[in-house]
């Protein structure tokens, strides 16, 4: 079986790395945080909530021994899905396309169809990239506005409860990530669009 490893001398090839490899960094970092937050009040007991991925936040519950109530009821699945999604599907595409590049190269190089096909489908997911991560930073501004500020019963003021909550860098990492995604993508078009029939080729000299 032949392979064309030649292509990764390429930037089309060389950046479906970079693509794959933080695709994987994107979601990973989402999927695999945990998050905490904590009510406490003065002289009494504290009490700690986990959350994680997808970010539907439920709670209702009593700070122990005093008559403080804190509850919190926030969804912010659709956002963190949407990126995650667009994580795995860049990810399942990068690994798709390097098979094309690996096995398939004169196919790639002779059948207009299939680099313009590439093309497409990066410039869709360019587009998920961009929509996507702006999305889960909204969701994650939310995330961190209402975990620092739950609903209190008149008591838990009287008490002088408190609320703090842990650290969210892995999460504005996966952010940072997300944009950098679409950053890549958007960049490798041009190198995509060089391989399409649209692009004006040279003439051959010896034609």
């Amino acid at each position: 079986m032949d392979l064309n490893f030649s292509v990764f001398q390429e930037p089309r090839g060389v950046m479906r790395i970079f693509h794959f490899v933080f695709a994987i960094l994107s979601f990973a970092t989402t999927t695999d945080f945990t998050g905490h937050m904590t009510v406490a009040c003065p002289e009494f007991a504290s009490f700690t909530h986990s959350y994680n991925y997808p970010f539907n936040i439920t709670f209702l519950t009593s700070v122990a021994n005093t008559t403080c109530i804190a509850s919190l009821n926030v969804n912010f699945s659709s956002d963190a899905k949407f990126f995650v999604c667009t994580g795995v599907l860049a990810m399942l595409y990068s690994i798709a396309i390097i098979i094309v590049y690996l096995k398939f190269d004169d196919l790639y190089r002779k059948n207009e169809n299939v680099p313009l096909t590439d093309f497409i489908l990066s410039v869709f997911l360019s587009i998920l990239w961009l929509s996507s991560s702006a999305a889960w930073a909204n969701g994650l501004a939310g995330i961190k506005s209402t975990t620092s500020n739950p609903m209190f019963s008149e008591d838990c003021k009287k008490l002088n409860c408190t609320t703090s909550t842990g650290s969210f860098s892995a999460l504005n990492i996966s952010i940072i990530v997300g944009f950098l995604n679409f950053f890549l993508w958007a960049s490798n078009l041009w190198f995509l669009y060089k391989e399409t029939k649209f692009f004006a080729k040279p003439p051959n000299p010896d034609a």
